[in-house]
């Protein structure tokens, strides 16, 4: 079962993003140059010394062109050069007029190494940031980086650093890229951004324990789905409505053009006792650090009856709360709302990494990110955890990046289920229903796979002909 509690959500959980990591750049002429029709990007710092901490650089983002820019495909680059050959960096967002929650940032190293840069810390907006209408910028970005040892960073040799920039102007030592073109700014010769901004093979690597599932079943008593590891769960408790009941019989499967889909209905006739949810999940707790991956349709309409239920739709890991505080505690979500609920009055999608909570009176202690708009329709969720961070794509896009205070200490289950957080939503009487589908779900223990290996592996797993296969030894 989940051994979770209904919960509001909280919406003032830690916002601060932290990643770590270097990827190879392919070397690509270096043509930058600012444009006259796209972004432009303002600098400053308040972290002025040659010799700091942490360095701060502070941007504005200003759309110049002439129609709507989307954030989600706005990218930035600040160019310096690494402490060390073996420095790692963390970066921190310390207030955003967009929101924390709606900055990512990401380090890469530079294929053509310069004497002030070989390293670029890249900034990026998830959907939640929204857009900038033609002369609006993105207001005032504070953010920060520093070596994980907290080493003090030398600045004087940085490409994009400039110690006399302590108000905003125009920095074209910063590159912003629209949608995957370089818009502005000039990097460091021989190192032009791209879109991927990493190279990396196509082949996921071979070794390593995998758990894949195409859910392959004739329904909710094919004798395989335990065999397989899993359980649809026909238990009692939360989350959802008091009164409900979870319905084994309503997770279905089906097969589509030749590919199989399981099916989570849940549906209501406004009263607990009419409530039923939809959960399956796996019976061992043995999953951790690695990629989590699985193809989900969410469902922003029922498939009969009134609209408008508090619903909750998931993909997610997690493992038992021992005690209410117990620092042991590890949870990651894909949460959707599509008709609002948890104080959000329309559809939102959570991703969540949880350290620990208390059920009475009501503690959490989680850092999260949202996107504020519909996710109607077929989405590939992937989630990795490595030693240092948790990050979240949506459809092979950076999401969200959580820091290591919410790396998970013990081994997890993987979930799916569909819920109701209250009966607040929709008061009618009339009986509704609403479906959740998934297609296939995939882990790889301790490795870190990009979203285009996760799709190669699938592929490569479907091409052989293999509806399932469990390599993950148990923990």
């Amino acid at each position: 079962m989940r051994f979770v509690h209904n919960r509001l959500r909280a919406t003032a959980s830690a916002a601060v993003a932290v990643a770590m990591g270097a990827a190879a750049l392919t070397a690509l002429p270096a043509t930058a140059s600012a444009a006259a029709d796209g972004l432009s990007v303002q600098y400053r710092t308040s972290a002025t010394a040659a010799t700091a901490d942490q360095a701060e650089p502070w941007f504005k983002v200003k759309n110049t062109g002439a129609t709507s820019v989307q954030l989600s495909g706005v990218k930035i680059r600040y160019y310096f050069k690494a402490d060390s050959a073996s420095a790692t960096y963390r970066f921190a967002c310390s207030w955003a007029v967009k929101g924390c929650a709606n900055v990512t940032g990401t380090f890469g190293t530079l294929a053509n190494p310069t004497a002030t840069a070989d390293r670029y810390l890249e900034i990026g907006f998830t959907s939640g940031a929204g857009s900038l209408a033609p002369g609006a910028d993105t207001g005032d970005m504070q953010l920060r980086f520093y070596q994980s040892t907290w080493a003090s960073l030398n600045q004087s040799d940085d490409y994009s650093f400039g110690a006399s920039q302590t108000s905003y102007g125009d920095w074209s030592k910063v590159t912003a890229q629209l949608a995957g073109t370089t818009v502005w700014g000039t990097a460091p010769a021989g190192n032009e951004p791209t879109d991927p901004p990493t190279d990396p093979p196509t082949d996921p690597p071979a070794d390593g324990a995998t758990l894949f599932d195409d859910f392959n079943y004739s329904g909710y008593s094919d004798p395989k789905i335990s065999a397989n590891g899993w359980s649809v769960r026909s238990n009692s408790g939360g989350p959802g409505v008091p009164g409900a009941t979870w319905a084994p019989q309503n997770v279905t499967f089906s097969t589509t053009s030749g590919n199989s889909i399981m099916n989570l209905e849940t549906s209501t006739a406004g009263t607990g006792e009419s409530t039923k949810q939809t959960e399956i999940l796996t019976n061992a707790r043995k999953f951790k650090n690695g990629t989590y991956a699985a193809r989900v349709k969410f469902s922003d309409a029922p498939k009969y009856g009134p609209d408008g239920d508090h619903l909750v739709q998931t993909f997610f890991t997690i493992n038992d709360l021992t005690a209410p505080m117990a620092d042991d505690y590890a949870e990651y979500d894909f949460e959707y709302l599509p008709n609002g609920g948890w104080g959000e009055t329309s559809n939102i999608l959570y991703t969540t990494s949880w350290e620990t909570y208390q059920a009475d009176p009501w503690v959490a202690v989680n850092q999260h990110t949202e996107g504020r708009r519909s996710y109607n329709g077929w989405h590939d969720l992937v989630l990795t955890i490595d030693n240092s961070t948790i990050k979240y794509y949506i459809d092979g896009q950076l999401f969200g990046t959580h820091d290591s205070a919410y790396l998970p200490e013990r081994p997890m289950s993987i979930n799916f289920n569909q819920w109701l957080i209250d009966l607040a939503g929709q008061t009618s009487s009339t009986a509704r229903a609403y479906d959740q589908q998934v297609d296939y779900v995939l882990h790889v223990k301790n490795q870190v796979l990009t979203p285009t290996q996760v799709a190669t592996k699938v592929t490569a797993y479907r091409g052989a002909g293999t509806t399932f296969e469990d390599t993950v030894p148990g923990s």
